[in-house]
């Protein structure tokens, strides 16, 4: 029997998953990779804000609850702060070295929470954004989407961070925020999150499985 190829890429691939809080995103991330993983994909996951030493001290600050109130400015600068060294210290390299990069949440979070549910201007939000990440944008996007009720109900009776708490009226803007994007950006693709963990995998695995073939050397 021939030895199984060993999947190749010709460049790196850049993936991100976003959605409100309780979306299922992180679980779809972390079943992508292990996927990814089993078939020998070189592949890397990562998570924002966070991923470095420094990177994870500002997560620290930006998402305990027992922390200060964070001004809304600040806020915003201390995500971009954070996504600047996951991308010079981990993202960049990894591109480089034509491996698969799937990150839990990216830019259009800091879009979706800071301009749409913060109220900062869109425009300024994704000027910062492209600064802030060295132009680096992905290739592919997941957003798992589901009704703020229903992410609301999957949080109940879990342990929040300073985010999480801000409430339906505030997440019922993210959303809006979210969908916004996925009409601007085509590298945004909506995956409906109601379904079960695995049939939601299924969905995304079809479609990174179509992107591969045409990343694929």
């Amino acid at each position: 029997m021939a030895k199984k190829k060993t999947p190749r890429l010709v460049r790196g691939v850049f993936v991100t998953f976003e959605g409100i809080d309780g979306s299922g995103k992180t679980t779809q991330a972390r079943l992508l990779y292990e996927s990814l993983k089993r078939e020998g994909w070189p592949v890397i996951l990562l998570r924002e804000p966070g991923g470095t030493r420094v990177a994870e001290k500002l997560r620290r600050i930006l998402l305990q609850e027992e922390t200060e109130p964070v001004a809304p400015r600040a806020e915003i600068l201390l995500y971009v702060a954070s996504r600047a060294q996951l991308i010079e210290q981990k993202i960049k390299p990894a591109l480089k070295a034509k491996k698969l990069v799937i990150c839990d949440r990216y830019i259009d979070s800091t879009t979706a929470y800071q301009a749409y549910g913060r109220g900062f201007d869109p425009l300024w939000v994704e000027r910062l954004n492209r600064w802030g990440s060295s132009e680096v944008l992905p290739d592919l996007t997941f957003f798992i989407d589901v009704p703020v009720p229903v992410g609301l109900a999957r949080k109940k009776g879990k342990h929040l961070d300073r985010l999480e708490r801000e409430g339906e009226h505030f997440e019922k803007k993210v959303y809006r925020g979210y969908h916004r994007l996925a009409k601007k950006h085509r590298r945004i693709c909506i995956m409906d999150g109601t379904p079960t963990p695995l049939e939601v995998a299924e969905k995304v695995k079809t479609v990174m499985d179509a992107y591969l073939k045409r990343a694929e050397k």
